[in-house]
Parts: C-alpha cells; structure tokens; sequence
C-alpha cells in the first residue's frame, strides 16, 4: 500500500531522512517512534504529497522559508507517485492531520469546516451531508456542530482537524501527535476510532506519537526513526525493546525481566499480579522481620539511586500549603468566554515550593484558570491575587516565537527581562542539547518548538510560572529533563502551576493535583493520593499495581 524508495529530505543542507526505504500493507495501524527531532515529522510529510506539503511537484531544489528543501527518491501509495505529476484524485488517497491543526482549519463552525473537507461528487445531490454526519458521530463532535471552532479546546480542535481529513474518504490516514492535545478519556476514544477504521473499514493508519503508553498496544507494526534512519516495520514488542524511548509499561517489565515485554496495562496487570501481592504482604507486616531485613539490604543500592525521587515523593505526600509562602489566592472565581461558563466559584491556594498539575477532560477550564492567573483573563465575578511576578507558556509555542532564528530569541529574551546574557541558551540546552541557533522556527519539529517557547519563559525568573500543555511534542528524555528542571525551581521556592493532559508528567513532578470538571474543582489533594485513586488520570504504573500507590517504575523498583 505504502512504499517508500530511497527518500531523502533536507533542509537547507540539514538533513532530515536519510535514505529511507520500506513498505507498509494497506489495512494496518503503524507507529511511527523516534526521539524529538529525529525526522517523524519529515516521513510523515512525505505522504502528504506536494498538494498537501506546500512544495511543487519538483523532487529537488524546492524554496523553504529560510532555505531549500532538497528531496530524492520516491514516495508510492496504492501505485501513485505522490511526489509525481498525479492527478488530485490520485494524491486525495491520503489524508494528513499535522501536529499544529488550528493552522490548516478555515473560520466557520464545527459542521461547516468539516463539510470543507469533503470532495463534491457528482451523484451526490445532498453535496456529502451523510459523510458530514457520519464524521461528527465517529468523532462524537455532533453537540458541538453550531460551535466556532475558534471557541474550542485545544482538544476538540484536534478532533475537528481529524474530522476534516476523513471527510475526504482517504484510503491512507496519516497523523502528527493526533492525542497530544487530548485528555485520557478522549485520546482512548479517538485512539479507538483509528483502530475501528483500520479493522472495520481497512483504512492504512500510520501514527506518529511520543505518548507511546497510549497508542502502542494499538499498533499492528512500528516504525523507529532516529536522527533520520529508519528501521522497520518491525513487531511492537521488539520495536520497544530496541526502541531508546518506551512508556513505562515497557520500561517496568525490562526492569524486572519479564517476558514477553506487556505493552498495555492489561497485559502489566497480568504479569504483575505475583509482585502486587508479593509487596502488599510486605506492606502488612505480616513477613517475618530477618525476610524483610534482608529484601530491605537487597534493595539498598535501588533506593540510594532512587534517593531524588523519593525526597520528591516527601514532599507530594506533605500536601498542598506545608512549603513557603502562599503566592496564589483564588477565591470564588468564576469566568464567562461568550456565551461559555469556563470557570465556576473556584477557590484554591498554592504556596510557594509547590507544583500543581490541573488536569480534567478538554474544555474543562484548566487553559482558562492559568489565564487568569496570569491576568491575561479578567474574571467574571470573584478573586485572583498572585504574589510576585508570573510567566505564562501556552499551548501554542508559536504564540511566543517569531520568524528569527532561534539564537537571535534567545538573545532577544534576555536583553527584554535584563537577564544575564546566555541565560535562556542554557536553560534551552539543557532541554534540547546541540539545537543549533541558527535554526528558525519552520524548520524545528513541533516539541523542539516547545522547548524554545518553555526556555523563553523559564529563563525570566518568574515566582510563578505557569505552563499549558508543555510536554506536546516532547518524547520521554525531553520530559524528563523537564521535570528535572521544574522540580529545581520549586526546591528554590518558586511556584509551578501546569495544566496537563500527560499523566505519566504528572506522576513524576507533581505534588499536589486539582481536577476540573465543567468550571469547577471536583479534586484537590496530594498528587500520589489524587493519581492513584483515579481511574482515567492514573499513570500506567500506577493502573498496573493497583490497589498500590506506586506511580512510577523507580517506586516498584525501589
């Protein structure tokens, strides 16, 4: 169905895929796996074609923003040149949902931009109704048919961009990061969606996707990509052994040398179901003392190295307000946008040292509570009082980016909050290391992006900072850099509030979690407690060793 000969992509010089050949049988679902940066993005736009790509028909010497692209070999889907002269029906066989939907969506409603989508036909006198309606079924979009999609949620607006490119009746589906903007419960939905298409309807779905611990265990085959080689299609199981990034599912089973590797909770569960018991009996007491005396002296080097995390756990299990002064005062806030009740009496208090994760399904209110902290939102009726300066990152990097190259932001940066010179370089290295400076912006994938905007405003020096959906984009050595480097600043006392729909983030900065729904808090507590406890927001560990609060891989190993 798909085949790719000997493709090469580069960007004024800069590789970006390298010699590039394999195939891909119509009906599966593969996955596309590799590091930030490492080249998803370049293959996943190759089955764009040039009607999609932006570039001509040329496969050589194509004009890019700041640059050339220079592309060789070829690109084939169902016998069709894509990079050839074809027709705009042979290249319609594949539709694309970029990373940064909002930007290919025209102004209308929910319904109306996804009839755009749809190819006229000649013997369809109701002009495709019956695919719109379909759609918005398949994607549970229909109570929003009348809504503005410049009125939605981060994630409803990844669904609409779905929408529109299976409203074309595409024989290839191709997706950038299609769960990043979505909350647990809607990413298992659409993830549920991709698999009915390709087992149901035999539509080719190729997924590109850092949050591996929800999309993996979906895959029929993976793809891994690093610095612009590709390997496979190989098994997912083998694929995520030999893969450098891998969900924690993965990482717990080699941890602990079980085989075969789970690649879902259920299969964790099954594989763990002698470990759960083995340390819930540990935990009663009931073991004699000289056993857990000598499991203790065993497991002494796993806790020295574990000693950071579980300094980190202290202080999640202390609860909100035992560190620092109190640096944000909510009380009973409520906010209107349009006709929306995005905020509704929220009363809360976070203290200088915390880190609290908002979570809650899309269009919940977390995007509209970190607005209005920042002030950037006016509130409709209540209280909002920040203590000390706020930095606001929101969830789209471009918001904060221009078109000159990344160095001369930095510089920039640093020069507009009188920092010292080269702070935000360093804080941009320590996220993304070797990002050259001379790149500009259309030429970073999209959590390289990220990394830029995030070490833009955490360089200021902010007392309270505030993050929207940073992770989007990052694979799992980027996050963990980032957690690292949040967990410093609230040891040094500064305040962290970030919305997030990334469990597995969560699970490792956090400590203390509030859950919205509708406008309003429904949770609030010690973020161990409020993880472990929760059904759609527990991380994978934690679903794997319930009824035990352990959230992450380092906690059962230790």
């Amino acid at each position: 169905m798909i085949v790719f000969e000997a493709v090469t992509i580069a960007y004024a010089g800069a590789s970006a895929l390298r010699d590039a050949s394999f195939a891909i049988p119509e009906g599966e679902l593969v996955l596309v796996v590799g590091p930030t940066g490492s080249g998803k993005t370049s293959l996943l736009r190759c089955l764009g074609g040039p009607a999609t790509s932006g570039d001509t028909p040329s496969t050589r010497g194509v004009d890019h923003a700041h640059g050339k692209v220079t592309r060789t070999g070829r690109v084939l889907v169902d016998g069709a040149d894509l990079w050839g002269a074809g027709t705009d029906e042979e290249r319609a066989v594949v539709g694309l949902v970029r990373q940064d939907p909002a930007a290919d969506l025209v102004d209308g409603t929910v319904e109306s931009v996804i009839a755009a989508g749809v190819r006229p036909r000649a013997d369809d006198p109701h002009r495709g109704q019956r695919q719109v309606e379909e759609t918005l079924d398949l994607l549970g979009l229909a109570g929003l048919r009348s809504r503005p999609v410049a009125e939605l949620s981060g994630g409803q607006v990844q669904r609409v961009a779905i929408g529109v490119a299976l409203a074309g009746g595409p024989r290839v589906l191709v997706l950038d990061e299609p769960t990043s903007a979505l909350d647990p419960v809607a990413a298992e939905e659409v993830l549920a969606i991709l698999h009915r298409l390709v087992h149901d309807v035999g539509v080719t779905v190729v997924v590109a996707e850092h949050r591996l611990e929800r999309v993996v265990h979906h895959a029929d085959s993976v793809l891994l990509v690093e610095a612009g080689r590709v390997i496979g299609p190989l098994d997912p199981a083998t694929a995520m052994t030999r893969s450098p990034i891998r969900p924690p599912v993965v990482d717990l089973g080699l941890r602990l040398g079980w085989s075969p590797v789970p690649l879902s909770v259920r299969a964790g569960r099954r594989q763990a179901k002698g470990l759960r018991a083995a340390l819930d009996h540990d935990r009663s007491g009931d073991v004699p003392g000289d056993r857990r005396d000598d499991r203790r002296d065993d497991r002494r080097d796993d806790r020295r190295d574990d000693r950071r995390d579980d300094r980190r756990d202290d202080r999640r299990d202390d609860g909100p307000g035992t560190r620092g002064e109190v640096r944000v005062d909510v009380h009973r806030l409520s906010l209107l946008r349009g006709q929306v009740v995005a905020l509704r009496t929220v009363t809360l208090q976070v203290h200088g040292g915390e880190v609290v994760v908002l979570m809650g399904r899309n269009g919940a209110g977390k995007s509209s509570l970190l607005g209005a902290l920042h002030g950037s939102l006016g509130p409709t009726s209540g209280r909002v009082r920040v203590s000390g300066p706020s930095a606001l990152a929101p969830q789209d990097p471009a918001v904060l980016l221009t078109d000159a190259a990344v160095g001369s932001q930095l510089t920039a940066n640093d020069a507009a909050h009188a920092l010292i010179p080269g702070s935000s370089a360093t804080l941009l290295e320590r996220l993304v290391p070797g990002l050259p400076s001379a790149r500009h912006p259309t030429e970073l994938s999209e959590g390289q992006k990220m990394c830029v905007a995030l070490s833009l405003v955490l360089a200021r020096g902010s007392q309270v900072v505030l993050l929207d959906e940073p992770t989007r984009g990052l694979d799992y050595q980027a996050k963990a850099r980032l957690t690292t480097l949040l967990s410093q600043l609230a040891a040094a006392g500064r305040t962290v509030i970030l919305a997030t729909h990334d469990v597995e983030l969560a699970a490792d900065v956090a400590t203390r979690a509030i859950i919205l729904a509708d406008g309003e808090v429904v949770a609030d507590g010690p973020a161990r407690r409020i993880l472990s406890d929760s059904p759609a927001f527990a991380p994978q560990v934690a679903k794997v060793m319930h009824p035990l609060p352990l959230l992450r891989v380092s906690d059962v190993v230790s």
